[in-house]
């Protein structure tokens, strides 16, 4: 450690992302969608003048708002965008969450959450899932100071309908909802329909999922235009032009492209249910998944040796060695043919 760093940066944990290998591997360990963004985007890219980039993106990001807001069914006032949810999870952090009383979370849940924390000096509490590994809602308290959660959630697959989320939004009306749906749309329920209802709910979803543009760093949130004035204010303290011109204007073609956007996703829960039959089949438990991966334990194999033998045969999943999930994999869904060379090679492990 540096002398010359923060006495808090000396404390923190970094979240870990997934390995980006530099060999040749099946990809199976960052949720990635298999399948290349829409042909509107290509395109779109292609006709991209780089005279743009001379000047400074628009600072409020209205075009790519507005074709979001269209989408979602929602007012352009209503929606905030930013470099890939994790900016805007971390933005909603420190406009929302420091507050007196401690932030509730799923004790299970995506790990970049308890690393806000500490960085933004939040004081959490966290909630253990139920016995079918589903978030409590029922769990988090009508006095906490906010509460985050994914739906579906990661890394566990299982999301709540809309109707449990304003179950949870009728009890908790004094502080901030985040419901991070970075997976909805893969079979889950958005709740953001649900913002006019009620003005604590934020929703924050993403571009890297559903529409393959993981590299390319688009994030959103929906919410009453308090929150959203809520977030601006901090990114104007912070960083005015987070969103450049080439990627609102690839954000606003993939939008557009619905035909692409249908045919992809259907086709990763199609490979999803697929490949979760085949795994029992291996004598697997899989978790219900309403997402793009599947979260699997095996009654016999070690999960860690499991991982190492997948990696020497060339496939590439995630291995979270923590108490609560040393024993499981998540594997995230790729194309038929890469699911077969995972399938193949778990067949030659569980011999």
């Amino acid at each position: 450690m540096s002398k010359f760093w923060s006495p808090e940066v000396r404390e923190l944990t970094p979240y870990v992302p997934g390995e980006q290998p530099r060999e040749r591997l099946i990809k199976l360990n960052t949720n990635e969608n298999p399948y290349p963004p829409a042909p509107a985007v290509e395109a779109a890219l292609r006709d991209f003048s780089a005279d743009h980039l001379r000047r400074y993106p628009d600072p409020t990001s209205f075009a790519l708002r507005e074709a979001l807001a269209e989408e979602l069914g929602v007012d352009t006032a209503q929606v905030f965008v930013g470099n890939g949810s994790d900016e805007v999870l971390a933005l909603s952090f420190q406009a929302f969450f420091r507050q007196p009383r401690p932030l509730s979370m799923p004790s299970i849940s995506y790990s970049f959450y308890p690393v806000y924390c500490r960085l933004y000096g939040v004081e959490r509490r966290t909630h253990p899932l139920d016995d079918q590994w589903r978030v409590d809602l029922d769990a988090f308290p009508a006095d906490a100071g906010g509460v985050i959660f994914a739906n579906p959630n990661a890394p566990t697959g299982h999301g709540h309908g809309r109707e449990a989320v304003a179950g949870l939004l009728e009890r908790i009306t004094d502080s901030v909802v985040l419901v991070d749906e970075a997976y909805v749309d893969f079979g889950g329920e958005s709740a953001a329909p649900l913002i006019e209802r009620f003005p604590n709910l934020l929703v924050t979803g993403t571009f890297s999922k559903s529409r393959s543009l993981a590299g390319l760093r688009l994030g959103y949130a929906v919410g009453s235009r308090e929150l959203i004035e809520g977030l601006e204010r901090v990114k104007d303290s912070f960083n005015s032009y987070p969103v450049d011109s080439l990627a609102s204007a690839l954000g606003i073609a993939s939008l557009g492209d619905h035909e692409h956007f249908d045919a992809c996703r259907e086709a990763v829960i199609t490979t999803r249910e697929r490949t979760r039959v085949r795994l029992e089949t291996l004598d697997f438990q899989v978790l219900p998944s309403q997402t793009n991966f599947l979260l699997v334990s095996h009654s016999e194999l070690d999960a860690a040796q499991l991982f190492v033998g997948l990696r020497e045969r060339g496939v590439l999943v995630r291995h979270f060695n923590t108490d609560a999930l040393r024993d499981h994999l998540r594997i995230s869904i790729g194309t038929d043919d890469e699911m077969d060379s995972l399938i193949e090679a778990l067949e030659s492990l569980c011999r």
